[in-house]
């Protein structure tokens, strides 16, 4: 069974909620490396998008996906909403106009995404990023796919890689954006994208599962 529209908006509401629950724990990451804005923008963001999706209805898994970056990015400040909303936005185009979205079209998104991220944000892995929790959950990714996991296999296995990737920027020294400016004294805190990366797809998981 893959993921129709409806689907994608449910994994969206899980996610907004996560958001909201960890709000305080992203804005004390950031506090320490950043602006401390990080999760009181990514919950506005979510909320957002919760909002608008609840009003427009789009009809297929794309659609969402590029209402959802559309709103990410005019609410969303700082670097993260950009950031995402190129994620969305990519992914979107990664799925095209298909009705439902099987484990290779779950892992298909999330590259494109990545990738949006990688081109929008000039990171690589090890810069302390969300390309941190990114990559290796792509990767995570497409060998479920190509094993022939479900579309929330697919997911499961990548927010597992994510929170692994998440935790491994704990030690980094930021080589981009503001935590960059603090040089050695950025190691010793989780980048604040990389956690909400791996809580976002931790949430779209554990909806994904719920509804298959």
């Amino acid at each position: 069974m893959g993921c129709t529209a409806h689907d994608v908006v449910v994994a969206l509401r899980a996610g907004a909620a996560t958001v909201a629950e960890h709000r305080d724990e992203l804005i004390q990451l950031d506090r320490a490396i950043g602006d401390a804005d990080h999760g009181e923008n990514m919950d506005r963001g979510f909320r957002a998008v919760v909002s608008k999706v609840d009003t427009v209805a789009p009809e297929t898994p794309g659609a969402v996906l590029k209402l959802a970056a559309t709103v990410l990015i005019s609410t969303v400040g700082g670097a993260s909403g950009p950031l995402y909303g190129t994620a969305f936005l990519r992914a979107a185009a990664a799925v095209g106009a298909a009705g439902e979205l099987d484990g290779a079209a779950v892992a298909k998104a999330l590259r494109a995404g990545m990738e949006g991220v990688v081109g929008r944000g000039r990171a690589a892995v090890g810069d302390k990023t969300m390309v941190d929790a990114l990559s290796p959950a792509v990767e995570a990714a497409k060998n479920a796919a190509e094993s022939g996991e479900s579309a929330a296999k697919v997911l499961a296995v990548a927010a597992e890689a994510a929170h692994l990737g998440a935790r491994a920027t704990e030690p980094l020294v930021a080589r981009k954006g503001r935590a960059s400016y603090l040089g050695e004294r950025s190691a010793g805190h989780i980048d604040p994208g990389a956690r909400s990366t791996a809580l976002l797809l931790s949430a779209f998981a554990e909806a994904t599962r719920s509804r298959s």
